[in-house]
């Protein structure tokens, strides 16, 4: 009976324990579906005009074959971003090849882990589907590293080969960005001091002596409920469980090898 009793204590803790870590593990606001009517209608044509989109929204955006297309997002740490493009060609075209690629805060090309970032729509075909699914997000780095790092992220979408008779042709673009919170498993210690959000526009003043000044305008965008604070993960509730099972473990070893107390015929000591 008194096995059975801490047994189903070290059950009941670990049950208990173990709810906080399931609500992290749910995905993030910042991922869930947003709102399109607000999504952006058209894209940047280089790093310092990319449009604004937040992620769980679809921005669209018309061009021609041979635009730079150019969107930033915001990613936080603990976040593996996937990024979608679909790219609507015209009726009669050649071949051609489309290529998305993914920018740090700091304008490094980040490697996709998976997904096909760069594809070749045949002669004749309606449109041409790419995906981009980034490293997760790190809250701290080593400065040799190109580990992806909290902040804004910029994505460029264009085409890379095509023939010069195709060129200027209309086409539309359609662009997602979701993410999985990955949580406690990919988590490290130490976080940023600041987020990487680079100077994304110039505003020019002009003051009372009308001398004009530019000033970089940094990015506005962020995650829902803003930047994490990079220490917490659900990697220390499973350790507070492990430690409490773990007590557990040595109390029920203790209950099964101490016996019953004294033997009874042992003649007591003089």
């Amino acid at each position: 009976m008194r096995i059975t009793h801490v047994l189903s204590t070290a059950l009941l803790l670990a049950g208990l324990a173990a709810t906080p870590a399931t609500a992290d593990s749910s995905p993030s606001a910042s991922a869930s579906a947003s709102d399109d009517s607000s999504a952006p209608t058209q894209a940047g044509t280089s790093f310092r005009t990319a449009t604004e989109l937040d992620q769980g929204q679809t921005g669209t955006a018309s061009g021609s074959t041979g635009d730079y297309l150019y969107w930033s997002f915001a990613a936080d740490a603990g976040q593996r971003p996937t990024v979608k493009a679909t790219v609507k060609l015209p009726d009669t075209h050649a071949g051609q090849t489309w290529q998305l690629d993914v920018y740090d805060g700091l304008r490094r090309r980040q490697a996709c882990q998976y997904g096909a970032a760069t594809r070749t729509a045949a002669q004749g075909t309606a449109s041409v589907d790419l995906a981009c699914t980034l490293r997760t997000v790190r809250a701290w780095s080593e400065q040799w590293a190109n580990d992806p790092l909290p902040g804004t992220y910029y994505v460029r979408l264009t085409v890379v080969d095509l023939r010069s008779s195709d060129l200027g042709q209309p086409v539309s673009t359609e662009l997602r960005v979701d993410s999985k919170d990955i949580g406690g498993s990919a988590a490290v210690d130490g976080s940023l001091a600041q987020p990487l959000t680079p100077g994304i526009a110039a505003k020019s003043a002009t003051d009372e002596d009308s001398s004009s000044s530019t000033s970089a305008a940094l990015s506005s965008i962020e995650p829902d409920g803003g930047w994490s604070s990079g220490w917490w993960s659900d990697r220390w509730v499973w350790t507070g469980v492990g430690g409490v099972l773990a007590a557990l473990a040595g109390i029920g070893g203790y209950a099964l090898t101490r016996g019953s107390g004294r033997p009874r015929r042992v003649p007591p000591a003089m």
